[in-house]
């Protein structure tokens, strides 16, 4: 039999075109690229993305990328985390669910002061290195203790561009209100009724608006953004169900299993199973 092969959980290395990329690299890791020059342009979720010198791009694992095209001169630095790896060790799941919400839209960030791609490339090289010793006495819980520190470093060089982004949404339009509202409360409230009452309009209104704006209903919307969030939070094996159930402020484990099962067509114990 052939060994099993050993996935790294953190890769660092300086990329030039596409033959760089470890094979198969975003189906097992979250990707970090620092661009220090040149540009990437590419394709995601069917969405046509620029990539340029200071800026910064993330992958998350499992992202169906196509077309990437390097310039002349192409030059990134690219720090790979083992997917499950770096889920975890998410030190704030509330942090955690906002950036993955603005990142998913927004994959590529301009990096407007030089020191922040200074600030990244250090960030890099500290994890990097704590994983590279081996031979510390408490090597496993020192490198998770330094995930930890690298993605709060990460959240705080970009907490701007996510407080941008939901002041952007909360003085918008009626409906980029109600999707600020939304991304804010579908924790804990999953009624059209809320979200109107906030915005002095009618239940019926709202979802008239939404439909209207996007083809999809207010109650469709929250539907969606509960289950994404059901999601993360049933993967994250650091919390149980009845922990997720209170959580979202559901009045029992049993009622929380019956909705999961509506929304996703499998328990949550089920659902955690494929994880395993």
């Amino acid at each position: 039999m052939k060994p099993e092969l050993v996935v790294p959980k953190i890769i660092l290395k300086e990329i030039r075109c596409e033959n760089d990329f470890p094979k198969q690299f975003n189906m097992q890791f979250h990707t970090h690229l620092l661009c220090v020059y040149g540009s990437l342009k590419f394709e995601l979720n069917n969405e046509q993305f620029h990539c340029k010198a200071d800026e910064f791009l993330f992958w998350f694992s499992g992202s169906v990328l196509s077309q990437l095209r390097f310039s002349k001169r192409f030059k990134a630095i690219i720090l790979l985390v083992e997917s499950s790896f770096l889920n975890d060790n998410v030190p704030d799941q509330n942090w955690s669910i906002n950036a993955i919400l603005y990142s998913r839209k927004n994959p590529v960030k301009s990096l407007n002061d030089k020191s922040l791609n200074d600030k990244i490339a250090i960030n890099f090289q500290q994890i990097y290195q704590v994983f590279l010793d081996t031979k510390h006495t408490f090597y496993e819980e020192i490198l998770k203790l330094q995930m930890r520190i690298f993605i709060l470093e990460m959240w705080h060089i970009f907490s701007e561009h996510y407080e941008q982004y939901k002041y952007s949404l909360q003085t918008g339009t009626l409906y980029e209100r109600f999707i600020s509202l939304l991304e804010q409360h579908c924790m804990q409230e999953r009624e059209v009724k809320f979200y109107a009452e906030k915005l002095f309009i009618t239940p019926k209104y709202l979802n008239y608006i939404c439909k209207t704006t996007t083809s999809i209903t207010a109650s469709e919307w929250i539907q969606r953004y509960v289950k994404e969030r059901i999601e993360l939070l049933l993967q994250n094996p650091n919390l149980n169900i009845a922990e997720i159930a209170d959580e979202m402020e559901f009045s029992s484990r049993s009622f929380f299993t019956r909705y999961v099962k509506k929304l996703l067509d499998v328990t949550p114990s089920e659902y955690r199973s494929r994880f395993r």
